[in-house]
């Protein structure tokens, strides 16, 4: 019947050898390995009564559908929207994707349907090219085409990053507009962007108000406030889904584990990796892998190492954990052996290990790797040159700071505020502030840390008053201190004498900033007060402090008595500290 129907055509069409030659490409070839399946409806009756379409089932490359719609085009087939709807599916999602070519179909077909637009805008997505897939939804509105829930669901999964937090409000209001907030799989994409942009109560608001909740609405909850370091948040969650009898899985485990990870809980860890086991859940790779990291991270490395060897097949991810855990526990020259048997030859174990090195503060180690990186010629990263500009900031090593700058250079190696930040704080620790002052005004983009570095590194160098100039430059570009950033304006107001400046900014901590003041601010206000004669102001300061005083709060007071020569108080203050 099939060939009857391409005899017909051969007598009727003049491009009768391409389709004559796709047919016997497309009946004696297999389906290429690099052509990604896409699910055809293949009983649909309008392919069975139309033979040409089914060939798009075994087509291979942008040519042969070329074909294949020179032959719609011949004898109308393209006008029915169903197929025309088919040639758009195999540019949009097909291994070889063109999605240029494939817009340029959507725009000339008549009337495309949903359908249509639907796959092309999930095609711009699973591609990367999120602004591509935003501005195909405007000409798809443009067209007076209505949107339904799939459009939606693609578009919330496109906006699902931090940069598209305005497009994604948009789309949720057009999510409220075309009555699609009752959609499950709608609902539960909502949730997952609202998080990604850190809005938990709006999240919060989405998850109580919807029309139901299904074990994908609680993962996405889990998950998402995971992701975001709410580890109290995600194991609050996970309490509540098991009162509603809601039985976990995999990924329920993986969000829940990876938060036991940032609580450093080991005993919840255990308790979870044992419901794993007494479940029959599947140990995954993925799940596999957050349980090596609970584990490393909780310093239990003989159960991630018992893990690790029991896998049947280890990613890379497997391997850099196993070796950041070696590494960052001192246990170098296990990591180093782990290192050596990776079958890829990757960037990421190095940095891993590298990493791990300056966390346990073995920054010669770390350096040798990274010259031994070079010899295997194992190109770095930025990464890389973070974590050895952290290793020479420790380690005051200037000369091997200075090179590593210059290897940046050399190799364009863009200077983004990570990269520009560490080259900051290294040269202020290594004892050249013009330089760091210099590299702080070249770098691009700065933030609270680029910031804190500087207004550090002066307060090192004894530069008080610049310190706080930069500090209110800080203030005034909208940026918010943290912790460290205190700690560095008050240590430099101690360097300077400058009591009252001092006061100022111990105070707005609490009141301006809702920080609340550490042992080392404690420290650092006691030692001003003390070298300055205000030895009672410190006193009463250590008594009204809401913490137990440590040996450098007392020690402060202590050598300012000394300075002073008020053995009494020195002695008074001694018997309260033991």
């Amino acid at each position: 019947m099939f060939i009857l129907f391409v005899n017909k055509l051969r007598f009727r069409h003049p491009l009768k050898i391409p389709l004559l030659g796709l047919l016997c490409c497309l009946h004696t070839r297999s389906l290429s390995p690099f052509v990604k399946p896409i699910n055809w409806n293949t009983s649909h009756s309008f392919v069975r009564n139309n033979p040409l379409l089914s060939l798009l089932e075994r087509c291979q490359s942008l040519l042969q559908l070329k074909q294949i719609q020179a032959q719609m085009i011949l004898t109308g087939l393209i006008d029915d929207s169903f197929a025309a709807s088919r040639l758009v599916t195999f540019c949009a999602l097909s291994e070889s994707q063109a999605l240029e070519y494939c817009t340029k179909i959507l725009y000339w077909i008549r009337e495309p349907n949903v359908f249509s637009w639907n796959v092309t805008i999930r095609g711009f997505v699973e591609s990367g090219d999120l602004e591509g897939a935003v501005l195909l939804y405007k000409r798809m509105l443009q067209c007076g085409v209505k949107p339904d829930n799939h459009t939606c669901l693609f578009l919330l999964r496109a906006c699902s990053f931090p940069s598209m937090n305005f497009v994604g409000y948009t789309v949720l209001g057009h999510v409220l507009k075309f009555g699609f907030e009752f959609d499950i799989f709608v609902h539960n994409a909502s949730i997952t962007m609202l998080l990604s942009y850190g809005e938990l109560k709006a999240a919060y608001d989405v998850f109580n108000n919807g029309c139901a909740r299904d074990l994908v609405t609680w993962n996405a909850m889990i998950t998402g406030c995971a992701r975001r370091g709410l580890a109290n948040e995600a194991r609050n969650l996970y309490q509540e889904m098991m009162a509603d009898k809601v039985k976990p899985d995999g990924i329920t485990m993986i969000g829940i584990i990876s938060s036991c990870s940032q609580l450093q809980d080991l005993n919840l860890g255990r308790k979870f990796h044992l419901y794993v086991k007494e479940h029959g859940l599947e140990l995954t790779i993925p799940l596999s892998n957050a349980l090596m990291d609970m584990y490393v991270k909780c310093g239990d490395l003989l159960a991630a190492r018992i893990l690790f060897d029991n896998m049947a097949h280890k990613t890379l991810v497997s391997w850099t954990t196993m070796i950041l855990g070696y590494a960052r526990f001192g246990f170098l020259d296990v990591a180093r052996e782990l290192l050596y048997k990776i079958p890829e030859n990757s960037i990421v174990p190095w940095n891993a290990i590298i990493g791990g090195c300056v966390q346990a503060k073995n920054s010669k180690e770390a350096l040798a790797l990274f010259h031994e990186m070079q010899i295997k010629k194992i190109k770095p990263d930025k990464v890389t040159m973070v974590n050895c500009l952290s290793a020479c900031s420790q380690l005051g090593a200037l000369d091997v700071g200075i090179w590593i700058h210059h290897y940046i250079k050399r190799h364009s190696i863009s200077l983004d505020v990570v990269l520009g930040t560490a080259l900051v704080d290294m040269y202020a620790k290594c004892g050249n502030i013009a330089r760091a002052l210099e590299v702080f005004q070249e770098v691009p983009q700065r933030n609270c840390l680029t910031w804190t570095a500087i207004i550090c590194g002066l307060a090192l160098h004894g530069n008080a008053w610049d310190a706080i100039s930069y500090f209110s430059e800080m203030i005034r570009c909208g940026l918010r201190p943290d912790e460290i950033t205190f700690l560095g304006i008050l240590s430099a107001c101690c360097h300077g004498g400058l009591v009252e400046e001092g006061r100022k900014y111990f105070s707005q901590m609490s009141f301006s900033f809702n920080i609340t003041p550490q042992l080392k601010h404690y420290s650092c206000m006691v030692d001003l007060l003390g070298r300055a004669g205000y030895l009672e102001e410190a006193e009463e300061l250590i008594r009204n402090m809401p913490i137990v005083a440590d040996a450098a709060v007392w020690g402060a007071l202590f050598f300012a008595c000394r300075v002073h020569v008020r053995q009494k108080c020195g002695r008074r203050q001694g018997t309260q500290g033991i």
